[in-house]
């Protein structure tokens, strides 16, 4: 078929190729709604397979290690086996494993399930994210990447919502099970609609193997060390200490064999590029902010103020809404404002909701967290769109692919990071904050030697969840932080403008 084209110059994109993207969209739906849909409902899993707390943990933990090790790799496989093989066989593969997941008889059945499903999983991400940058012209990539950003912020928020519903109704098994159907659908949409680049099979001959190997141990290592870290002591328990010198060893050498390799998996040189650099930066600190606060706000509502998964899901959900709405005004925004401009603003109004949320009191409720979260939710449109544009924008195509996944991956290590050091955070605070309050109710001040037992016992737990209170609202001002601080990166980056962000040369 001939390709059709515009008075601009533009390729008419066919019927096939729009029914094609939304269906990867969905993918990269179902594959981020898996984290946080099973993170809401862990007892219930546990119960069900007869495992300890310290156990069902492995759960997300099996899921989010193999996710983070696919997705550098994305980008050599996409070019292997091409963009449609490779997404058709990735959400198949998250499909059936989907399937399995539901039907794990034991805790190790459920890991290998769970790892298999974020193996696929993970490289649907990048892809998409690489596909507007393939597929659309320029001027149609900032709306495509608001669409994208929009479906993979708001499966976090929608998560916990559909999860504890889907649990309380029925049954944990349903959270797997509700991915088959649709996953079946994207595969035959994108197998039959979205055909925009060939197998290049030659590479298959010069394989890599070295570099896999370390980059699989190197982010595997890694990613354990974060997630286990706080929970295990860190340096106190022997195979966190083993694995983090795994991890450095690995890395270092991952990153010499990688630059020095003429047929290096991974292209590092990508980071020779002013903008892919900094905007790798944006990218890490958007995943802390996304990741640790996601994580953070079910926590506190759940053990401060003593709610359901369901009605945690209903203060989540101002964020996605006011994301939603503030999509209608980035869109127009972004052509009438310079883009660096743009990514300040929408860093600053999430540095002050975070901030926002660091001034709770146990009492606070639903419409204390509501301007906050609404700040947020707004601000999220005007980091994702600028953000994916100033980073992928300045880049040569042939190497949108490999790009793709890196920065994809520096959210996913920002969050990981970001989740590991607030872990930490929050015992050493608790702590602290606890020990300064119970001076003031010790049994041994004056106070203290007339109360009952019930109420001294009474007031340590008020001390303690006082504590709480004042650490989460220290976490939450250590993330504004984080946001308003990484604003001076901003005059670094070059402008980027909307009709040429994929055609410029690279730095």
């Amino acid at each position: 078929m001939t390709a059709a084209f515009n008075e601009r110059g533009e390729r008419i994109l066919t019927t096939g190729e729009w029914i094609g993207f939304f269906s990867m969209a969905i993918g990269v739906f179902m594959a981020v709604l898996d984290i946080q849909i099973v993170a809401s409902s862990l007892q219930e899993i546990q119960a069900g397979l007869s495992a300890t707390q310290d156990e069902i943990a492995w759960v997300q933990t099996s899921y989010i290690i193999a996710e983070v090790v696919i997705i550098p790799l994305s980008g050599w496989l996409g070019r292997v086996f091409s963009t449609r093989y490779l997404y058709v066989l990735s959400a198949g593969g998250f499909t059936l494993s989907s399937l399995a997941c539901a039907f794990a008889w034991n805790l190790p059945s459920m890991i290998v399930f769970r790892c298999i499903q974020g193996f696929f999983g993970g490289a649907m991400i990048p892809m998409t994210f690489t596909i507007i940058f393939i597929l659309f012209p320029p001027r149609l990539q900032p709306t495509m990447s608001i669409v994208l950003g929009l479906i993979v912020t708001m499966a976090p928020t929608i998560g916990p919502v559909l999860g504890g519903y889907l649990t309380d109704a029925y049954s944990w098994q349903l959270l797997f099970l509700i991915n088959v159907i649709p996953g079946f659908i994207v595969c035959f949409m994108v197998f039959s609609f979205l055909d925009i680049d060939k197998p290049d099979w030659v590479l298959l001959k010069k394989i890599d193997f070295i570099g896999i190997a370390l980059i699989a141990i190197f982010l595997g290592s890694l990613q354990y060390v974060l997630e286990e870290g706080a929970h295990d002591q860190w340096f106190e328990d022997d195979l966190i200490l083993a694995l983090a010198m795994v991890a450095t060893l690995s890395g270092a050498a991952m990153f010499w064999w990688e630059l020095t390799n003429p047929h290096a998996i991974i292209d590092l040189y990508a980071f020779k590029n002013r903008n892919f650099a900094i905007g790798c930066a944006y990218s890490f600190v958007l995943g802390i902010g996304l990741y640790t606060i996601i994580y953070l706000t079910p926590i506190y509502l759940g053990s401060v103020k003593g709610l359901n998964s369901l009605q945690i899901g209903y203060y989540l959900m101002v964020v996605g809404l006011f994301q939603l709405v503030s999509a209608f005004i980035a869109g127009p925004l972004e052509k009438k404002m310079d883009l660096r401009l743009m990514l300040c603003l929408g860093m600053s109004l999430f540095g002050l909701g975070s901030w926002l949320n660091g001034e709770l009191t146990a009492e606070s409720g639903y419409w204390e967290f509501f301007i906050p979260q609404a700040i947020r939710g707004s601000a999220l449109m005007l980091c994702f769109l600028p953000i994916n544009t100033l980073t992928l924008g300045l880049l040569p195509m042939d190497e949108v692919k490999n790009a793709s996944g890196l920065y994809n991956l520096m959210r996913n290590l920002g969050g990981a990071i970001g989740l590991a050091v607030a872990n930490t955070l929050m015992l050493t605070l608790n702590k602290s904050h606890y020990a300064v309050l119970r001076e003031s109710i010790s049994a041994t001040d004056e106070i203290g030697q007339h109360l009952t037992q019930i109420e001294l016992k009474q007031l340590t737990n008020l001390a303690w969840r006082e504590a709480e209170v004042m650490t989460f609202n220290n976490l939450f001002q250590i993330i504004a932080f984080i946001f308003l601080s990484a604003l001076l990166l901003a005059p670094l980056l070059r402008k980027v403008g909307a009709e040429k962000a994929a055609s410029l040369p690279m730095d």
